[in-house]
């Protein structure tokens, strides 16, 4: 495929700026989020409202820059995934109100295997991030 390297920026592109805005717009209403997580009933809802809004915030500058997206990639996947659990899947509108949630959750995961391409920042410091299709089978 020889648009890989563009392929993989553009996909970062499009999951870093969802993630930066909903991690900054949850980082501005952080009470909010912690009184939406207790409704909710996730464990903790004040530590893990910051955990998640920091999650979403530096994970997705990471993801956008290509740097060590690895990490995450894992890390946003799973907040999908608890989204998705607690939040979107079984309410009023089935599979249509978690679309945008596992469409993330799934590109998350493809680009921490995946890894930057050419145009990151891991790239540019020489580090590992870059084709994980050229690696040697393990």
């Amino acid at each position: 495929m020889k648009n890989k390297d563009l392929a993989k920026l553009l996909l970062r592109i499009g999951v870093g700026v969802i993630f930066i805005i909903a991690g900054w717009s949850k980082l501005s209403g952080i009470e909010g989020v912690q009184g939406f997580f207790g409704n909710i009933g996730i464990p903790l809802p004040g530590v893990m409202a910051w955990v998640v809004a920091l999650v979403e915030f530096v994970g997705g500058i990471m993801v956008l820059v290509g740097y060590k997206v690895e990490i995450p990639g894992i890390l946003l996947a799973f907040t999908m995934l608890v989204a998705i659990l607690t939040v979107k899947m079984g309410g009023d509108n089935g599979f249509s109100g978690m679309r945008l949630e596992l469409m993330l959750l799934l590109t998350s995961l493809a680009l921490s295997m995946m890894g930057t391409g050419k145009y990151s920042l891991d790239d540019m410091l020489g580090s590992s991030g870059g084709d994980k299709s050229d690696a040697a089978p393990i």
